[in-house]
């Protein structure tokens, strides 16, 4: 017999099986288990592994090397690791798929026609105005609750420990800037652990917020209804800007910037940490399409894929725009992964 991991993949249990672990499993029980196993299932398996598992980070956006579809059945033109072939066999013919090289779609790649204008600093300021009219503005109503963490405050129990980084220390995260200080928060206190890059080891506080009064936010995880392609398409922008690395900061900063300008309060933006926290697939596509885009319920599926967090401009606790309800020591108890493999060489 053949037993699923967290990892998606197979452990045999038959006491003959040479095989400790690996996609399927090359003994005749564990190929007679994959033959009977439905096809959604094995293509699941498949996905998992061979899509997933070498879908390759870019810049902006992200895309996989190998894809399968009914149409390369019989044609596969990967060159897999050798202990690999026997099980591509299996899932071949059990599924009637082929495995082949990818070539994905540009805009999966960052060619987003608004991405690019707003990495060109001469065309960044048209873009960031489309922003301010495009995306709504939401509320963080007085009875709202979120929460800030810090990791060895000098004073655990000072509540300005909690407030923004003193002006003189802004300008080192995504969204505040040199003499911009902003406070980050979230209702996830797990995104919160994510977004400090604690480990079991620290020494971490937990500070209860809530605002003194109703908070204007631009709403940045707001989904855009467009008629568009995913070239043209603004949110498809955002949603890769505020999945890419430290190098987006400048332009995350710029629309931050003009936030304030516009009267707004702070943001709301979505968690770099989304897809981690919620299993998520960077830029899913079927046949090429977005999902985000084209989902008969794109609406749905793309806030279940989006951890929304918070960023406050100025110092909200100093301000008092904000009040701290409470602080608490947090102590990390557990720690647990799970994820998938795939292949080493394709």
């Amino acid at each position: 017999m053949s037993r699923r991991n967290r990892f998606g993949l197979h452990r045999c249990q038959a006491d003959t099986c040479p095989t400790e672990l690996c996609i399927t499993c090359s003994c005749w029980r564990c190929s007679i288990l994959l033959r009977s196993d439905s096809k959604d299932h094995i293509q699941g398996l498949a996905w998992r592994f061979f899509v997933s598992g070498t879908t390759i980070r870019t810049e902006y956006g992200a895309a996989p090397a190998i894809q399968f579809n009914e149409h390369h059945y019989g044609k596969s033109n990967i060159s897999p690791s050798p202990w690999l072939k026997n099980d591509i066999k299996l899932i071949e013919e059990a599924a009637k798929i082929g495995l082949f090289h990818y070539g994905p779609r540009l805009w999966m790649i960052g060619h987003v026609e608004p991405l690019k204008d707003l990495q060109d600093p001469m065309k960044r300021s048209q873009v960031i105005r489309r922003i301010l009219k495009e995306y709504p503005e939401n509320t963080l109503t007085k009875d709202s609750t979120f929460y800030r963490i810090r990791v060895f405050p000098q004073h655990p129990d000072n509540p300005q420990e909690y407030d923004s980084p003193p002006i003189a220390l802004a300008g080192k995260g995504r969204l505040d800037s040199p003499g911009f200080p902003v406070m980050y928060g979230s209702q996830d206190i797990d995104v919160c652990i994510h977004e400090c890059r604690a480990n079991a080891e620290d020494d971490i506080y937990v500070a209860t917020l809530k605002p003194q009064r109703d908070l204007r936010l631009l709403d940045l995880t707001h989904l855009l209804k467009e008629n568009v392609t995913e070239f043209e398409s603004l949110d498809m922008a955002i949603h890769m800007l505020f999945l890419a690395r430290p190098h987006s900061y400048e332009i995350s900063r710029a629309i931050s910037l003009a936030a304030k300008d516009a009267g707004f309060d702070g943001l709301i933006y979505p968690s770099f940490f989304s897809l981690i926290r919620t299993g998520g697939h960077p830029f899913e596509t079927s046949y090429g399409l977005s999902l985000r885009r084209f989902h008969p319920e794109a609406k749905k599926y793309a806030r279940a894929f989006t951890i929304a967090n918070f960023a406050l401009f100025g110092r909200p606790l100093e301000s008092a725009s904000v009040r701290l309800e409470c602080i608490n020591r947090l102590i990390l108890t557990q720690v647990g992964y799970q994820g998938n493999f795939g292949p080493v060489t394709y």
